[in-house]
């Protein structure tokens, strides 16, 4: 199984804060089942203002303390994409963005408010040629009311759907966990990460594994398609 949001790259968002911490995470997540991962810190210009300079610097640092202790180390690095003005400006600028793989890329939404701008983002992403991946779509709460028209949508504007593992439970809220398990059953989603930042989320997962199945289950009932996402598949 592959993993391709979470933050686990150390000391650059609001994810590990250092490798010790790391190391932890990454542990857990090969317990779960995921034998790949791709990390994909915050971009996010007021609060986490990275760049692949300070990404693949965090990467690799992290990477060559794993390879010194022979424990599983991840596969690539990418990015979670706030869709701000910031996002939109790099976007007319055709600043390269860091895909996942290929020309798929990883983005979210503000949880305070409607972005302003999203068919026009989304617009440009394809003119640019990316496939945009939308994180955690069941946690933007002003969503909810239009359920119906709100997510058909959003694949409408070209965006693939993302659960986060978590929210099939009442972790973000039952409100989140009903939407989250409405988009599921509906067939709505075509990934499933983990968005994991720190030990609070590793015991959730293992709650969740051990109460409701395998994760591994999970996602061969459900069909989603992270395998697609692999670079194994590549070599």
């Amino acid at each position: 199984m592959l993993d391709f949001h979470n933050h686990i790259i150390p000391g650059i968002d609001d994810g590990s804060p250092d490798c010790a911490m790391s190391d932890q995470l990454i542990q857990g997540l090969k317990d779960l089942g995921f034998d790949e991962i791709i990390g994909s810190p915050h971009i996010i210009m007021d609060t986490h203002p990275n760049n692949k300079e300070t990404i693949s610097e965090a990467f690799l640092k992290l990477n060559e303390h794993q390879s010194s202790n022979n424990s599983m180390s991840l596969s690539a690095y990418a990015a979670e994409y706030m869709m701000d003005d910031t996002f939109l400006a790099k976007l007319n600028q055709k600043v390269p963005l860091l895909c996942i793989k290929d020309n798929i890329v990883l983005v979210e939404l503000s949880y305070a408010h409607k972005p302003d701008h999203l068919e026009t983002m989304s617009f440009q992403l394809q003119i640019e040629g990316y496939i945009p991946i939308l994180a955690h779509p069941e946690r933007y709460i002003y969503y909810h009311k239009d359920y119906k028209t709100t997510y058909t949508y959003l694949k409408d504007l070209g965006f693939d759907l993302q659960l986060n593992l978590l929210s099939l439970t009442p972790y973000y809220g039952k409100e989140v966990q009903n939407i989250a398990l409405k988009l599921l059953n509906d067939g709505l989603y075509d990934f499933a990460c983990t968005d994991l930042h720190h030990l609070r989320h590793l015991e959730a997962l293992q709650f969740l594994n051990n109460e409701h199945g395998s994760l591994k289950e999970l996602f061969q009932k459900y069909n989603f398609r992270n395998s697609e996402l692999s670079l194994r598949q590549s070599n």
